[in-house]
């Protein structure tokens, strides 16, 4: 007797299910589990890719979109500083003012500032209003010195340079001394209380012009800005060399400001606080995003200090804030006091918190709600972790993997890609294997193209092709990170020539090229180390001194005049002579895993301790080890 056809059909049909459920059970638990968390990251990503596609539609631009909101909340306050407090009516009218004041110098699309100041309201409002007439501002780290600052001042066609006079006056002679061609110096705030300050020649005073020129903008009266235009350079040190000019334009600063709004949570009615530097992406973009675009206010402050930090946020009742995982590490290190359950901040978000101090942190300061990302100032490779699952800096869900346009690259212990001898294909890692992360790069989608450096050179170095299949190309990140079975990846290490200190990343061709000068054209080889208790990696140089010629004393002095703080070798290894590959690169694998340990290495090694470098004695370095020795 034959079955119906129905049932016959439903019998294989449930067979099929039930063998697929066998199969891959595993991979449909795990799914199941993700689920809530993958909704809400999707649900987030399409909330800001809506948003996005509406003002691409509609041709808007940062300062478009933050004038509609300076509109709506004229009278909410914008920025507390210190013993201020600017509502968004006074940050506009002071943009209006630098549009119109440099507009009648001649200023005009298309033309190139550099801009050199600390924290503060202004520092906002300058940018902004330039960016209305089409100006490009250059935001430059205000560390740099000398060589460094010299090349970032001469890396595009500026014509002019805005300033802080405490922040960059010294350091401006400096680059003069070194036979930079003077530009156009607007000052923007004169020092009255410092008398040490040596005070440009020939500057304009730009508090004073501001007077004088109306907080009245007409755009129908200057060029038109667009929605993929150049909106500024952020300087990055990218892998190798000196600073590289990262172009952010309208596109980009919108998609990645949005994203604190509809991704991180920070809200209209929340205050948030900003101890971060605004010349980096972090608090620049993303701090930035929710009070440009939706009304947070923000509490700015020069620099970071942990002992103001809760007091801070109780003060202005601060309910969100930002961190580098630096930042949280000096929390935790302060001692137990009355202000760290006093506070009513909710939300964290930022970037390098490690699983260590992750757990420990939310015990101790009571914030659960803490958004990990990973991300950088040029890169397409970015994401969140969005349930706090400590140590992860972002998740993708494992059914989508397949179809993301990120990868996991196997690379050598040199930081080389490593490819398929037979395809030449990119061999790629599997789950809990670290690996390179690239982002495959589409030209017109302003989170996936890689927009690249004023340098051609440097940006072809960071592309890599031929990954998948002929003729694709990917994002280099230079970072080393590891997916789990769950799609939640973790930060493992920096690969290449970088490595990050105090927030910073140190770009190890330049520290050797400064040594290198010093030391008479040595051979110098600089690496990052990794001490307990910090965050990042400490730099350490070995240095070629076979008759102890170099004078340390000279040599120090050298170093800190040279080079910003976090960009100072911390270590000193002087050694005979430096093993070399086939391809003439020095071999910095076995330096690195070595360290500063002195209990194998026979070498004399130095600890730079203020302002000179000691030899390194067993006490020294158990106290580093320790944590006793303050870094």
């Amino acid at each position: 007797m034959e079955l119906p056809i129905m049932p016959t059909l439903w019998y294989g049909i449930t067979t099929i299910l039930i063998l697929l459920f066998v199969r891959y059970y595993h991979i449909i638990l795990i799914m199941l589990k993700t689920l809530p968390r993958d909704i809400r990251g999707v649900r987030g990503i399409i909330y800001l890719q809506t948003a996005c596609i509406y003002t691409k539609l509609r041709n808007r631009t940062v300062f478009q979109v933050f004038d509609n909101v300076a509109n709506k909340y004229p009278r909410k306050v914008c920025f507390y500083f210190e013993d201020e407090a600017w509502t968004f009516q006074q940050v506009q009218e002071y943009a209006n003012r630098i549009a119109n004041y440099f507009s009648k110098e001649g200023y005009k699309k298309g033309d190139k500032i550099a801009f050199i100041m600390e924290n503060r309201p202004e520092y906002v409002a300058i940018w902004l209003g330039l960016s209305k007439i089409g100006v490009i501002t250059s935001l430059i780290n205000i560390n740099l010195r000398q060589e460094s600052l010299k090349h970032a001042l001469e890396i595009l066609p500026h014509k002019g340079i805005i300033y802080e006079e405490k922040t960059a006056s010294d350091a401006l002679k400096e680059v003069m001394a070194l036979g930079f061609k003077p530009l156009k110096l607007f000052c923007a705030l004169k020092s009255t209380t410092d008398p040490t300050i040596t005070r440009q020649e020939n500057f304009i005073d730009l508090e004073s012009e501001l007077k004088k020129t109306s907080s009245k903008f007409d755009p129908e009266k200057h060029d038109r800005i667009n929605f993929d235009d150049p909106l500024y350079y952020s300087f990055t040190s990218g892998t190798t060399g000196f600073p590289k000019a990262a172009i952010i334009k309208h596109s980009r600063f919108l998609f990645a400001g949005m994203s604190s709004i509809y991704v991180m949570g920070v809200k209209h009615s929340d205050i948030q606080y900003t101890p971060l530097p605004l010349y980096h992406t972090t608090a620049g973009m993303l701090g930035l995003g929710s009070v440009l675009f939706n009304g947070t206010s923000i509490v700015l402050r020069k620099k970071f200090s942990a002992s103001q930090f809760w007091k801070d946020c109780i003060k202005y009742n601060v309910t969100v804030a930002q961190y580098i995982g630096e930042t949280l590490r000096y929390l935790y290190s302060q001692p137990p006091s009355e202000y760290d359950r006093q506070h009513r901040v909710r939300k964290l978000f930022g970037l390098g918190l490690r699983r260590d101090l992750w757990i420990d942190f939310v015990d101790r300061f009571g914030i659960n709600d803490i958004k990990e990302l990973y991300g950088s100032t040029e890169g397409n490779c970015n994401m969140a972790n969005l349930d706090s699952k400590p140590g992860s800096c972002g998740f993708i869900p494992r059914w989508a993997f397949p179809f993301m346009p990120y990868k996991l690259a196997k690379v050598t212990e040199e930081g080389e890609i490593v490819r398929d001898p037979k395809t030449g294909k990119v061999i790629l890692c599997g789950v809990n294997e670290p690996g390179e992360l690239i982002g495959k790069i589409y030209p017109r989608d302003p989170l996936r193209n890689f927009e690249g450096y004023s340098d051609k050179a440097s940006t072809e170095k960071k592309i890599l092709r031929d990954v998948v299949r002929k003729g694709d190309s990917f994002f280099r990140s230079g970072d080393l990170l590891m997916m789990d079975e769950f799609g939640y990846f973790y930060f493992k290490d920096r690969s290449g020539d970088t490595f990050r200190w105090k927030g910073e990343n140190v770009s190890t061709q330049q520290v050797e090229l400064v040594i290198s000068k010093i030391c008479d054209m040595a051979d110098v080889a600089v690496y990052g180390v990794s001490i307990p208790l910090t965050e990042g990696k400490a730099g350490m140089a070995a240095v070629v001194d076979p008759d102890d010629k170099i004078d340390l004393k000279e040599f120090a002095s050298e170093i800190i005049k040279r080079l910003p703080g976090y960009s100072r070798p911390l270590f000193i290894r002087k050694k005979k002579s430096l093993e070399f590959t086939s391809t003439h690169k020095i071999k910095k694998t076995d330096l690195q895993k070595e360290a500063f340990d002195i209990r194998i290495i026979q070498d004399p090694i130095y600890f730079l301790s203020g302002n000179e470098y000691i030899p390194l004695t067993e006490e020294l370095f158990n106290s580093i080890l320790n944590g006793k020795v303050r870094l």
